[in-house]
């Protein structure tokens, strides 16, 4: 990729520049983004994306994302990480998958400003299918089985294990090697058993996965809609 002076890049784009490999990219100070041009012999396509996500190798190993996936541009990827089909990273969102593994299931989503680390060595962090992980919540080298709702800013640590189908209410601390049972609320610092979930508990779970997968493709053809033909 080449970087080039604004006026430069207006130069090239009106001569209409016949070398079909030419990739150019342009500040424009006006608007205050990046703005991309690629000649493919009479048709020019213009794109205005954001910032690129900050998805990053380490140690040999580099983050998997399907295609069916939205990773927001602000939210960072490191290491031994992998997502399943549908899943979802919103704003600010870190999985850090650089001392032990990350694993995010298919239709799930980790909101803004979450934080997934493992713990070397010992734990990694492991989220199942179907599993919503609200805002600023951290995971800490633990396991959150399929179906569970992870309420906001809670913070579950290391060797902890959320049992399928359960709740974390917002702002509950899971100590290290907890184990909670299926189907269980747990709230409080330290988090407590409240009780055992019923069908409309086990709904409203699946009606917040549904919400963010309308999210998810809102957020894909936006980001689609970014690229026109002039």
């Amino acid at each position: 990729m080449i970087f080039i002076p604004e006026w430069e890049f207006w130069n090239l784009f009106l001569r209409h520049h016949p070398d079909p490999g030419l990739r150019l990219a342009a500040w424009d100070s006006t608007h205050q983004h990046v703005m991309f041009i690629c000649f493919d012999s009479r048709r020019i396509v213009l794109a205005q994306p954001g910032n690129p996500p900050m998805i990053r190798s380490y140690n040999g190993m580099t983050p998997q994302i399907p295609d069916t996936c939205y990773v927001d541009d602000s939210a960072q990827l490191i290491g031994d990480v992998v997502l399943g089909e549908h899943a979802s990273l919103w704003m600010n969102a870190v999985l850090r998958g650089d001392v032990h593994s990350i694993r995010v299931g298919h239709y799930s989503n980790i909101q803004d400003c979450c934080v997934l680390h493992g713990m070397k060595e010992l734990y990694g962090v492991s989220v199942g299918d179907y599993v919503t992980v609200g805002h600023s919540v951290t995971l800490h080298g633990c396991t959150v089985e399929d179906r569970c709702l992870i309420g906001m800013g809670a913070i579950i640590l290391n060797g902890a294990q959320i049992g399928a189908g359960s709740i974390i209410a917002a702002g509950t601390l899971i100590p290290e090697k907890t184990v909670v049972e299926p189907k269980s609320l747990w709230m409080g610092s330290p988090g407590r058993f409240t009780r055992k979930l019923n069908e409309k508990d086990e709904e409203m779970i699946l009606r917040y996965v549904e919400n963010y997968l309308g999210y998810k493709n809102s957020y894909l053809r936006e980001r689609g809609s970014g690229v026109r033909s002039a």
